[in-house]
């Protein structure tokens, strides 16, 4: 059993924005495979379970605010006895260009406050994760990850977004470090 997180703030006002990269990765999968999300209030989430190539994949939007992601994080992974090398969270980062995918085995929170949950309640930072560019912008750090992506940005964002899916199918056949080789675009840079 695979745990993917998709990181972001619930509620209406959030849903557009740079932050919840995340959630939109995870939605974007769950569409594809013609399911709804379902809220779990003991696990601070919402949540879906699907089965891939006879595998079964949780699919988790804490519904706790970025900054108490971890909670949710931990909640699941007891509930669901899903051992850390099963985690996989998909987060913002401020660092990489816009649409630029990174997938990692391991890392620094980077400064992001959800990240900086799912260490503190994991007590470590080895898990894996696939982090989206969403570029760092020229205004402060909290309006800028909770401003919406402009039209050129969002285009290129719509594209990541669209191959979440391709990517989660790669993942079901292939390892984690197969995905790694095809999915980081520095990969496929000339």
């Amino acid at each position: 059993m695979k745990l993917i997180v998709g990181l972001g703030n619930p509620g209406k006002e959030y849903s557009e924005t740079r932050h919840n990269i995340g959630y939109l990765f995870v939605e974007e999968i769950v569409s594809y495979y013609n399911q709804q999300f379902k809220l779990d209030k003991k696990l601070r989430s919402e949540i879906v379970r699907i089965k891939i190539n006879d595998e079964d994949y949780i699919f988790l939007k804490p519904i706790t605010f970025m900054n108490l992601s971890g909670e949710a994080v931990i909640l699941a992974m007891k509930y669901y006895n899903v051992d850390i090398d099963n985690l996989i969270i998909v987060h913002d980062d401020l660092d990489l260009p816009v649409g630029k995918i990174r997938i990692r085995p391991q890392g620094g929170s980077g400064g992001h406050n959800g990240i900086k949950s799912i260490i503190q309640h994991l007590k470590t930072q080895d898990f894996k994760r696939i982090r989206i560019g969403i570029d760092k912008g020229k205004y402060e750090v909290v309006d800028y990850v909770l401003g919406k992506f402009s039209k050129r940005d969002q285009d290129i964002i719509d594209e990541v977004i669209h191959i979440a899916p391709l990517m989660i199918n790669y993942l079901a056949t292939h390892n984690f470090d197969e995905l790694m080789s095809e999915y980081n675009t520095d990969n496929h840079e000339e």
